[in-house]
């Protein structure tokens, strides 16, 4: 749509992912923050925003939402409606938004075209769509080549019947000219020169550089304040205006402290709107400051109350976080919608230098009519046929629902379950590991139900360090065989470091650390060559889902360490003991 609505030069090297800015964004393949950009087709301004698919940053989908005026249902023609489609369409439908429906990748070898638009006329269905939301436009894609039709099966030259279908079936903003301003603000973004700026959506009114408007502020309280600077989007740029009006997505600069969901007003007949709400929370985990014996060495960011500010200060921008103190005053409790949403807050956290102790995650509980209810996930799985029973029993390990089984006659078998968000915990490797890397998994927030019980999802044990000390090829050569190494020859430990995995679901204290003694008969490094097994090194996804709940997670800048909560071994026993006794 950039390209072809004139935004770049027909020479221009551009990047393929152009929207997605932050370097964890490229390198994942995920989008992770929302974006608007604006182009224009014939002399109509169209603002586009682009949201995350991934359900964990739902935050970002409904705070977009509240800027625009319809949505672009954007389904793969193979894989069909997924569970963050699912997510996505139904905070749309209760906005009332009008929906064209986008089936993109028509030309895939591998494409289902028909029965995807029948799946995704069932998901309106599912969602209690209303008959004039049932009657949405489709259009058929091929983005890579900038195509579209109408008509399925057909091909398309250009993505102008795109652009006429959003002139067409999407509304102009609707306002009052009588109104007085009105203006929402959905995001944040800072600048190094004008500090803080905030992103809105006009509603009613229109607003100018240097004019005196009333900020009415989340407690609600109301300030008068001044407009500094005021830009709106064009293409991928901010481009400073004198005024901008009604439906209109501007950036404007001179509020220090003013967050997310609090209205821009006229100072003369202020009238706020809403403050905006999102979806509580499901998962959370521990972050605090790093406490192990090699603490210090690689972050410059090491202290608690970085850590502290740090935390606060993503608050502000990410309305889906929340961050709760605990008994210990280096560490916060950290609540958001997902694995992947805590990891990407820790991974960012630690490009910019900070030491961290990362707990393991677990679910937000609710007590309802007095019972303990817990939250639960809808799970899709598509997976070859071979794997199908080795799957199965996986997940009915975790107290997984199976509420339905699709077999398409192309070798692959889709599974839906609803299964307690819990049991997804560290479920993601395994599946890899079972289905060969061939598996596809996504799974969305569903709602609350009673508690399931006790399970254990981990079968294997760790293999804990018993001393400080560097790692040997002699030590590793002797447990290689019944134990997955994480650690490398030649690393720093110290005691309490997990080093690898166990096959058994004990724990086991090793020394990793021996060498071969000189003796009278040979020296120390001779005898035949060593052959070790590859180290199996873990990202900080696949750590995080790995520890148990007497384990963490050590983060620094350039490392990724696993350990004991407790690193004293004989203090580890009398815990273990005390907590049997008490049964």
């Amino acid at each position: 749509m950039l390209w072809q609505s004139g935004v770049f030069r027909v020479n221009a090297d551009v990047n393929e992912r152009v929207m997605d800015s932050m370097d964890l964004e490229r390198e994942k393949g995920i989008t992770i923050l929302a974006k608007n950009t604006a182009i224009h087709y014939g002399d109509v301004k169209i603002n586009i925003v682009d949201t995350p698919g991934h359900a964990d940053f739902g935050g970002e989908v409904e705070r977009a939402l509240t800027m625009v005026d319809g949505v672009l249902l954007l389904v793969d023609a193979s894989e069909g409606p997924l569970p963050q489609t699912r997510f996505v369409l139904r905070k749309a439908l209760e906005a009332h938004l009008p929906v064209i429906v986008v089936v993109n990748k028509v030309d895939r070898p591998d494409a289902r075209i028909g029965a995807v638009v029948d799946e995704i006329y069932g998901l309106f269905m599912d969602l209690d769509a209303t008959e004039q939301q049932i009657e949405f436009p489709i259009v058929y894609t091929n983005a890579k080549q900038g195509w579209a039709s109408l008509e399925q099966g057909a091909l398309g030259t250009d993505l102008k019947p795109l652009f006429e279908l959003i002139i067409d079936r999407i509304p102009a903003p609707t306002f009052d000219p009588e109104h007085p301003l009105q203006a929402w603000v959905t995001n944040l973004d800072a600048s190094q020169y004008l500090g803080r700026l905030a992103l809105c959506r006009i509603f009613n009114g229109t607003i100018k550089r240097g004019q005196t408007v009333a900020w009415c502020r989340a407690g609600g309280t109301i300030e008068r304040v001044k407009i500094s600077e005021l830009y709106v989007s064009e293409a991928l740029d901010r481009v400073a205006v004198d005024e901008a009006g009604p439906g209109e997505i501007i950036a404007v600069a001179g509020i220090g402290e003013i967050n997310i969901g609090e209205t821009l007003a006229d100072a003369d007949d202020p009238r706020p709107l809403e403050v905006i709400t999102v979806d509580e929370p499901s998962l959370s985990m521990t972050i605090g400051t790093n406490t192990s014996p090699l603490s210090g060495r690689e972050g410059t960011k090491v202290t608690a109350r970085l850590v502290k500010n740090r935390l606060a200060s993503e608050m502000i921008g990410n309305v889906s976080l929340r961050i709760l103190p605990t008994d210990r005053p280096d560490t916060w409790e950290v609540q958001a919608r997902g694995e992947l949403q805590l990891a990407v807050l820790v991974e960012i956290m630690r490009r910019e230098g900070f030491e961290l102790t990362v707990g393991k995650p677990e679910v937000v509980t609710r007590e309802i009519d007095g019972k303990l209810h817990e939250p639960m996930d809808r799970l899709t799985i598509d997976v070859p046929e071979e794997h199908l029973g080795a799957v199965t029993q996986m997940v009915s390990m975790r107290k997984a629902r199976l509420e339905q089984m699709v077999n398409h006659g192309t070798g692959w078998v889709r599974l839906d379950y609803i299964v307690p968000a819990r049991g997804l915990i560290g479920f993601r490797t395994e599946f890899l590991t079972s289905t060969r890397g061939t598996g596809l998994m996504h799974h969305v927030f569903e709602g609350y139900e009673p508690w399931h019980g006790d399970m254990r999802t981990r079968q294997s044990g760790s293999i804990v360090a018993d001393r400080v000390g560097v790692t040997t090829p002699y030590a590793i050569k002797d447990l290689q065989e019944r134990v997955s190494f994480f650690v490398e020859p030649g690393r720093e430990v110290y005691e309490g470091m997990i080093v690898g995995e166990n096959a058994r679901a004990a724990d086991m204290d090793v020394n990793v650390c021996r060498e071969k003694k000189l003796t009278n008969m040979r020296a120390s490094g001779s005898d035949a060559t060593i052959t070790l097994i590859p180290a199996r090194l873990l990202s900080l996804e696949q750590a995080l889902e790995f520890i148990s709940t007497d384990e963490c997670v050590e983060v620094t800048p350039r490392t990724v360490r696993l350990r004991k909560v407790v690193l004293n071994a004989n203090e580890r026993g009398r815990l273990t003991k005390a907590r049997k006794a008490r049964g």
